[in-house]
């Protein structure tokens, strides 16, 4: 793996885990979905989505980035183990990443808690479709594309701002 692909994987797992406690959050405020609990079918359909969405690979930083932060963890505390944390890292490596069900499962159970069951086939039909695929496909770029302009944007506006604050506060007297 490239620098640059590791990189680009560290922000999409920061950007997934950043929307992840976005939507826990927003979902700590609302109340508990209510109902009869849902069904194996709609289990299974949310889980269909969730692969032809292509939604759990958003997650596939999130156990490196997590073992990276143990690790940047431990080395603080003994800097002389990089050596062997790091192959005690690698070799527990797998034993995590095989834990990948554990998250598409609880997905699968919130999808399919806010959806019917015709809501869920209407979904993979549509992720199943060429612009569902199209979606799936360039979503990453996109979003990409989207930050660094949104970032871009506010840097422009923070310039524009404090301009204005400093025209403002001369008017009155003061220079900052």
């Amino acid at each position: 793996m490239t620098r640059q692909t590791f990189a680009r994987a560290l922000k999409l797992g920061a950007l997934a885990l950043a929307i992840g406690f976005m939507a826990a959050s927003a979902q700590a405020q609302q109340p508990a979905a209510k109902g009869p609990p849902p069904s194996a079918a709609q289990v299974q359909l949310a889980k269909d989505i969730i692969d032809a969405s292509g939604a759990a690979r958003a997650f596939d930083p999130v156990v490196p980035s997590v073992m990276q932060q143990a690790y940047g963890g431990f080395v603080q505390q003994n800097p002389d183990l990089q050596k062997q944390l790091l192959e005690t890292m690698n070799t527990l490596r797998p034993d995590y990443e095989k834990r990948q069900p554990e998250l598409v499962n609880i997905m699968a159970q919130t999808y399919a808690a806010h959806f019917t069951e015709a809501e869920l086939k209407e979904l993979l039909t549509f992720y199943r479709s060429p612009t569902g695929k199209k979606l799936t496909t360039e979503l990453p770029v996109v979003l990409e594309e989207s930050f660094t302009k949104a970032r871009d944007w506010g840097s422009k506006l923070s310039t524009e701002i404090q301009g204005r604050v400093r025209e403002e506060m001369k008017k009155k007297g003061f220079t900052i």
